[in-house]
């Protein structure tokens, strides 16, 4: 299908919540990587992708809101006490999106700590989203899991129905395979892994706190469990492979790997 096919009168706005304390790795998204923050390999990555109308920061801290300002995009603060960042982007989205437009604009949440994030992946969140005719709740990429990181619990696994709707989220495999070997599960289903990026119609973010407290949010530590027990339905799409989410010191070392190999060609 060509773009001119599609129905584009919804829009797309790209949201980057950003903090500086993390829990396993305080202060990575200011982390230098092979002469660039992390941060700023975000922005720039969002930058590349054609069919968002503008990236913009929400953020609480002044030195995350620098990086913004230099890459030249739209800066939001937030209360520092936001315990997600679906919830950060969701206290300020009446300021950069009119809510005469709600129902027909996609907001991509995309995490900064994501450095190589493929902005192909953007834009095919933004044709899923279009093709729907701006009905999809919330949209998210998935892509087929190796055999080894099946087990992995750094790892986030989804389930999806027949009509590609995610059915539940998990730390653990999904699903549990009664009688058979867990290092042999991969020969009996196609395990699918989860590209930690979101995209929500924006009065379905609207109503993040009316959503209340999810249990299973808080005892898996997935924040789109929440939307997923408040009865929205987050639509699926295929991509070729996962991108590097920077959560550990481990991570960041080999984020910094990759890096330098790439500035190397």
């Amino acid at each position: 299908m060509e773009l001119n096919d599609l129905n584009l009168s919804g829009d797309a706005v790209i949201a980057i919540p950003a903090r500086l304390e993390s829990k396993r790795l305080p202060g990575k998204v200011l982390e230098d990587i092979a002469g660039k923050s992390m941060l700023e390999r975000v922005i720039d990555n969002c930058l590349k992708a054609n069919l968002p109308k503008k990236v913009v920061l929400c953020t609480d801290n002044k030195k995350i809101a620098e990086v913004g300002y230099r890459k030249n995009i739209e800066i939001f603060f937030t209360d520092k006490n936001c315990s997600s960042g679906s919830e950060r982007i969701s206290s300020v989205l009446s300021q950069f999106i009119s809510e005469d437009n709600f129902k027909n604009t996609l907001v991509i949440n995309v995490q900064g700590d994501q450095p190589f994030l493929d902005s192909k992946i953007l834009d095919l969140m933004c044709l899923e989203f279009f093709r729907s005719d701006c009905k999809k709740d919330v949209l998210t990429p998935i892509y087929k899991l190796p055999a080894h990181k099946i087990h992995d619990p750094n790892v986030v696994k989804t389930l999806v129905d027949k009509n590609n709707n995610a059915l539940y989220f998990s730390r653990s495999a999904l699903p549990h395979i009664r009688g058979v070997k867990k290092e042999d599960w991969y020969k009996f289903y196609s395990y699918w892994g989860h590209v930690g990026i979101y995209g929500y119609r924006a009065n379905v973010l609207n109503k993040w706190d009316e959503m209340g407290i999810s249990q299973l949010s808080d005892l898996e530590s997935l924040e789109q469990l929440k939307i997923i027990e408040s009865g929205y339905k987050i639509g699926t799409f295929e991509v070729e492979q996962e991108s590097l989410s920077v959560d550990t010191l481990e991570h960041l070392e080999e984020a910094r790997s990759i890096a330098t190999k790439l500035n190397k060609i």
